[in-house]
């Protein structure tokens, strides 16, 4: 099982008891505010989510790894790589994503996880490009691109929605450990 523990969160593969609080913090419609068309999901539909992030995993040797604080066991989230399926134009590509409750908003934990899941992907997993994708205007997600060292690559029209995209992205020999 694949585990990364940093100073205050332990990435980890999802156990059963992480549906309920996920689907809580897919259900906040701030949350999505930024995710696709911004609508939330229900259980059902994290349910689903966490059984793709899982099969991902089992196919790619890499996923979305669920984040719990250390001090509390609690649930913060998720960050972790995935193949962006969504947006063909980009592939092949891996991307790298978060998504964390609103408690857990504006205490870097965000960037704590993403850098350590770029890690992971760039020396653990022989990666050598990671890409970034985000709406215009999410000025938190682009922060924490930032501090990975990211760069806007390009922007691109989302397939099925319309809207921008921008492409950020990172290759081995930009990261910093």
């Amino acid at each position: 099982m694949t585990e990364i523990q940093t100073p205050r969160l332990l990435l980890r593969r999802w156990h059963e008891d992480d549906l309920v609080p996920m689907a809580e913090i897919n259900a906040d419609p701030e949350v999505m505010r930024w995710i696709d068309d911004g609508e939330v999901l229900d259980t059902d539909g994290t349910a689903e989510a966490i059984e793709v992030w899982e099969e991902e995993w089992d196919e790619e040797g890499f996923g979305i790894f669920a984040v719990e604080l250390l001090a509390s066991g609690e649930l913060a989230g998720f960050t972790g790589l995935s193949v962006p399926h969504y947006l063909p134009g980009e592939l092949p590509a891996v991307e790298i994503g978060w998504r964390l409750g609103q408690p857990f908003w504006g205490q870097g934990y965000a960037s704590e996880a993403a850098h350590a899941a770029l890690e992971f992907a760039l020396q653990d997993r022989g990666l050598d490009r990671v890409i970034s994708i985000s709406r215009p205007g999410n000025e938190a997600s682009e922060n924490v691109m930032r501090k990975l060292g990211m760069e806007l690559d390009h922007t691109t029209s989302h397939p099925r929605y319309g809207f921008p995209l921008h492409v950020h992205a990172i290759d081995l020999t930009e990261f910093t450990a």
